[in-house]
């Protein structure tokens, strides 16, 4: 049954993935964003997306919320720099807009809600590796202090008023698409400045280990999330690769597929870093029969391609849609 799925954050790099693929599914889409798009949807897929402008400041909730199935919610104005210099703004901007879109969806009292966390700092310094769902939120960030209240408000508003909203917690995700200017992806940065003959900055020794996942794998799961049919038991997931690269071996990868050495030059280490991430996907596992289809190679190789040829949507994603690239 074809459903009517809003994308909040739409033409960002997720959003513009799971637009995609629920188009392809047959389901009606509108993205809401700040601005204009600066890609176009393969095929025919652009002449069935309702675009609609959209402000997390100033957002009109309940005009937005209604008439909809499900609401993905993808919107963060911050970045963990931006959030650590000015929490208080970020509080203001992404949670307390929640909280408004929490209400609306109360009051709407029918569209659920998939709303994307971060795997990468809502846990903090890890007692377990890989670390499950149900390891204790203690982020040491703004940003993930945030994403973790926001998460908060979301299991309040489903235990008090029986909204039914999910929860991704994801990983580290790269891919073409990606945005480099907002200064987040090391997987696409370091690409990128591989691809252009720039240094690639690594932070304190290159130790530091994270969780990656190619955008094609968290794309079929929050598909596959936001579709599933209500669970009051198995709402939060992780959402990751479940093993975990330094950024020594994102380099010493990038070196093996393009066959060159790179400049890389090595700066003081970032105060905000946890020494380890890495994300137990067991759950996705057990629940949906779900795993990522690219090992971190396989995924780097395929972005390669992809920013080669000027891509703004994993040709993974485009071929699942029907569009050979």
């Amino acid at each position: 049954m074809s459903e009517h799925h809003l994308i909040l954050g739409g033409s960002g790099f997720i959003g513009r993935h799971v637009a995609l693929q629920l188009l392809h599914y047959g389901h009606r889409v509108t993205i809401a964003h700040r601005g204009q798009p600066r890609f176009c949807f393969p095929g025919n897929f652009a002449s069935q997306v309702t675009w609609k402008r959209f402000d997390l400041a100033y957002a009109d909730w309940d005009q937005i919320v209604t008439g909809v199935d499900a609401v993905h919610h993808y919107a963060w104005s911050s970045i963990p720099a931006s959030a650590n210099a000015n929490p208080t703004g970020d509080l203001l901007g992404n949670v307390a807009t929640t909280l408004s879109l929490l209400d609306a969806l109360k009051r709407n009292g029918k569209a659920r809600m998939l709303f994307a966390s971060s795997g990468g700092t809502v846990y903090g310094k890890l007692r377990s590796v890989p670390v499950d769902e149900d390891h204790p939120l203690a982020p040491i960030t703004a940003y993930g202090a945030g994403k973790a209240t926001a998460e908060l408000y979301i299991e309040l508003y489903r235990t008090m008023h029986g909204l039914d909203c999910r929860i991704a917690r994801i990983a580290n995700p790269f891919g073409a698409g990606q945005d480099l200017s907002r200064g987040l992806g090391a997987v696409t940065t370091f690409l990128h400045h591989a691809l252009t003959g720039e240094e690639i900055v690594v932070w304190g020794t290159g130790e530091v280990v994270r969780d990656y996942i190619h955008i094609s794998d968290v794309t079929s799961f929050l598909v596959l999330l936001a579709l599933a049919p209500r669970d009051d038991n198995e709402f939060i997931f992780n959402v990751g690769s479940g093993t975990g690269i330094d950024l020594n071996q994102i380099v010493a990868e990038l070196e093996q597929h393009l066959s060159r050495r790179l400049v890389v030059r090595h700066t003081a280490t970032r105060t905000f870093d946890v020494p380890v991430s890495i994300l137990s996907i067991d759950r996705a596992k057990r629940v949906f029969g779900w795993s990522p289809r690219l090992s971190f190679a396989e995924g780097l190789r395929r972005t390669i391609l992809d920013l080669e040829a000027g891509q703004t949507f994993s040709t993974l994603d485009m071929d699942a849609a029907g569009h050979p690239h």
